[in-house]
């Protein structure tokens, strides 16, 4: 631990937060609870830093508002504006800039490719049925199914079917092994079970690229990496979101956001010039 991170946490500590380094953070980078800020053990100790003053943000932000564990803040307060949409669009691009994964382009491209996988599964099943829709049942395959294991790989793309008086005989199934499990069921039925299994992980990742969109758009978590960014790269932040840091320093300056984050942003960037 170097010795700008030590004295951060001295100070810290100094005003009355309890500040932990040899936790595991609930599984996050860090934490931060009331007084309290939780710094993961686990992190390389290039991110310790950025992480204590992202934590440290929201300590500010909560001796603003205190309901942001419950409803993450808002804007308006943060800065003491009610026109807050400009530092909305240039606050999600300094997060995309601080956090990659902020832009959850993993998640995306895999949600491009689950979408392809259901049109190639479409289009085996048109080439007989030219009618299918997805939108609608598909009577064919549900009369053939009905009396056929397979109709378990609807619901689970894995499953283990027992059998016997004692349940010792196992059979299991997945949706992979459509052909060699089912030998006799046309390709346009084993289509639609790949289908409907790309469906429901489509509808998955949906879900979380969803929550992850939510997260990272709260105004608290905003701030946060705001707050990180100005550490990591002040030029670049400056550059992504001037209305913001002009804002931001305005407020700083005149005592806005308290002492405490005046005193720990100037000693954090050093190499860098406040807006006037």
């Amino acid at each position: 631990m170097d010795d700008s991170v030590k004295e951060l946490i001295k100070y810290l500590r100094g005003i009355g937060l309890e500040v932990h380094t040899t936790t595991k953070a609930r599984g996050h980078q860090g934490i931060f609870m009331k007084n309290r800020i939780d710094v993961s053990e686990n992190i390389p100790k290039s991110r310790v830093m950025p992480t204590l003053l992202h934590e440290f943000a929201h300590y500010v932000h909560y001796c603003l508002e205190a309901s942001i564990a419950r409803n993450g803040g808002s804007l308006e307060v943060l800065f003491d504006d009610s026109d807050v949409g400009i530092y909305r669009e240039e606050l999600l691009k300094v997060t995309n800039f601080v956090d990659f994964h902020s832009k959850c382009e993993k998640l995306q491209n895999y949600k491009d490719s689950v979408k392809s996988n259901i049109l190639a599964q479409e289009k085996i099943i048109k080439a007989r049925y030219p009618k299918f829709m997805r939108s609608k049942k598909f009577k064919e395959f549900d009369k053939y199914i009905r009396h056929s294991k397979a109709k378990y790989l609807l619901k689970c793309d894995r499953v283990c079917l027992k059998s016997g008086f004692w349940g010792q005989k196992t059979e299991l199934l997945t949706v992979d092994n459509i052909e060699k499990d089912f030998c006799d069921m046309p390709i346009e039925f084993a289509a639609y079970i790949r289908l409907r299994s790309f469906q429901k992980k489509q509808s998955r990742v949906s879900a979380r690229i969803n929550r992850l969109q939510k997260y990272y758009a709260m105004p608290t978590e905003l701030f946060a990496r705001f707050v990180e960014g100005l550490y990591l790269d002040v030029k670049t932040v400056q550059n992504l979101a001037p209305n913001t840091c002009y804002r931001f320093y305005k407020l700083l300056n005149c005592g806005y956001y308290g002492s405490e984050l005046e005193f720990v942003m100037k000693n954090s960037l050093q190499s860098s010039k406040l807006v006037e």
